[in-house]
């Protein structure tokens, strides 16, 4: 396996902690373009090329993951979910405490099923039945270790299976983030601003993806993102046709129109430039996601199909929400008291005065 691939793979960064991954992106990236920066949000936004016009690329940073939420006094670990997952994937997961002091390895347990009533092994545990054991016996030995509110991931992991599929606790979506820094290796001279943006937070309301976008105002985006293989069993090709190592997806439509709709002139753009360079497309129809509705620039999602083993269950959370990276673009021409009330609403702002210091930390302009 490519290291830097695997290194991105392995690196922790769940929502709202994306360091790490950050500073990778942020290292490979000087490499390509003529200025990078992490934003304040914790966005890392390179550029290279001159032009009139601006195009961004985006893929997110971020991953699925747990939180520290309370210790008992016999020291057991509570958590909480960031992010979508489904709690039946959890119990004897291994996971890392990314600690202050350092790495902390523990095991997310249960009661167990031997002690379980009748009704109770008739039911799936919910997580907030479940804790993370990390061998102590008293919450001031766990505490000595570890804080409230210290992220969680899964255990890292990657390697290859057969010589040729690649599996790895975050393909969600590094796997896109390293595809966006290969664009920008290769990328030769061109008559725009050409803006690579690892975003962050995109698992939890694709924050990330909104703000940088707010910034840097782009003509055309194209949105990098893992989806959904359907050849696994219990899926038919009427509900998903894509198939891995067959070319990547290129999303059309989400939630019968009220997600995205991509223009048909930039997705005949994408099948005609694949087809034109032999590269095998998908097209894909999402029905059980949509996004929210500011949808002011031209967008092209591309996804690259991999099989996620339901890790996340995203309607729990965010049922209202599309699950692959689309970034909302500003555009010049919404009034500034629109994105003022939609901005106020999505954040859950509640005055102008917070409103204010809060797009300022973005850099936004009207």
């Amino acid at each position: 396996m490519d290291k830097l691939l695997k290194e991105l793979l392995e690196a922790p960064g769940i929502s709202g902690c994306e360091e790490a991954v950050a500073e990778i992106m942020k290292r490979e990236l000087s490499k390509s373009c003529d200025e990078v920066k992490i934003d304040n949000f914790g966005n890392v936004i390179a550029k290279k090329g001159k032009g009139s016009k601006k195009i961004m690329i985006a893929a997110h940073m971020d991953e699925i993951g747990l939180a520290v939420k309370h210790v008992t006094e016999d020291g057991y670990i509570y958590f909480i979910k960031v992010g979508g997952i489904a709690d039946m994937v959890l119990p004897a997961q291994r996971v890392i405490i990314k600690a202050k002091k350092g790495d902390v390895v523990g095991i997310v347990g249960t009661k167990p099923p031997h002690l379980m009533t009748a009704e109770e092994s008739k039911k799936l545990v919910p997580y907030t039945n479940m804790f993370i054991d990390i061998g102590c016996k008293t919450r001031q030995e766990v505490l000595d270790k570890v804080e409230i509110g210290d992220q969680i991931i899964f255990e890292p992991n990657s390697g290859v299976l057969n010589g040729s599929v690649y599996y790895g606790k975050a393909v969600d979506n590094r796997a896109c983030c390293y595809e966006m820094l290969k664009v920008m290796e290769t990328l030769g001279d061109v008559n725009a601003e050409v803006y690579a943006v690892a975003t962050a937070q995109e698992e939890v309301g694709l924050k990330g993806a909104r703000t940088s976008s707010f910034a840097i105002d782009p003509d055309f985006a194209i949105i990098l993102d893992t989806t959904i293989a359907g050849d696994v069993p219990g899926i038919e090709d009427k509900v998903s046709s894509l198939k891995l190592g067959e070319g990547v997806a290129i999303t059309m439509i989400e939630a019968s129109g009220r997600g995205t709709i991509v223009n048909n002139k930039v997705r005949r753009l994408m099948i005609d430039t694949a087809k034109e360079n032999n590269i095998k497309v998908g097209d894909t129809i999402l029905v059980k996601y949509e996004s929210m509705k500011l949808q002011e620039k031209v967008l092209a999602l591309i996804n690259v199909p991999d099989h996620l083993y339901d890790v996340r269950d995203e309607s729990e959370l965010y049922p209202d929400r599309k699950e692959f990276g689309f970034a909302y673009l500003s555009s010049n021409e919404i009034k500034k008291n629109y994105i003022k009330s939609l901005v106020m609403k999505q954040s859950n702002i509640k005055d102008e005065k917070q409103f204010d210091l809060y797009m300022k930390d973005f850099n936004y302009k009207d």
